[in-house]
């Protein structure tokens, strides 16, 4: 391996559950530091994804701005990792596709059933768009590897970094893969 690998992150929709998880993998992150440089990431607080060699997508796409980052993302990672259920399946968020989402901002900010009753739909240009439905990451980008899980373990997340960066394909065998 020549020099560092670039990895990138990403949270869309979902709970950041996945990224605490990469953090679990505690002194062994300095480890990962000696052989990754983090590029947009929560850890660097970078905005944009630059090139980079390994991307890391949680949560699903449920607006127009999960659509660009991840579209972003594609664009810019060679391997692109769906981490997480809600990455791979749409996960929690995806609940609400049974679900009219215009019905559902009309209760909550009109009828006095939500938080905010008798106020206007928020419509404010700069306010991501939200979809009818929330999506897996593969419905929109071709995804290289999924890493189930709610959230994956540390050891999960460490091992199939590991493969990665060694240029081996990742193989989770019996214990790294749980679904609580």
């Amino acid at each position: 391996m020549a020099g560092k690998l670039k990895v990138s992150t990403v949270s869309l929709a979902g709970c950041f559950g996945c990224h605490m998880s990469l953090l679990d993998i505690d002194e062994r992150l300095l480890t990962l530091l000696e052989r990754v440089e983090f590029d947009r990431s929560p850890i660097t607080d970078i905005k944009h994804c630059g090139p980079c060699d390994i991307g890391l997508i949680e949560g699903g796409v449920c607006n127009a701005e999960n659509v660009h980052v991840l579209r972003e993302f594609r664009a810019n990672c060679k391997v692109l990792v769906a981490l997480g259920a809600c990455a791979v399946n749409g996960g929690l968020p995806a609940q609400r596709n049974a679900l009219d989402v215009g019905e559902i901002l009309q209760m909550v900010y009109r009828t006095g059933h939500g938080l905010a009753p008798g106020s206007a739909v928020p419509d404010d240009p700069e306010l991501p768009l939200p979809l009818n439905q929330v999506h897996p990451v593969h419905e929109v980008v071709r995804i290289d590897y999924f890493l189930p899980g709610c959230p994956p373990s540390a050891d999960a997340i460490w091992s199939f970094l590991n493969d990665l960066i060694e240029g081996r394909a990742p193989k989770l065998g019996h214990g790294l893969l749980q679904y609580d």
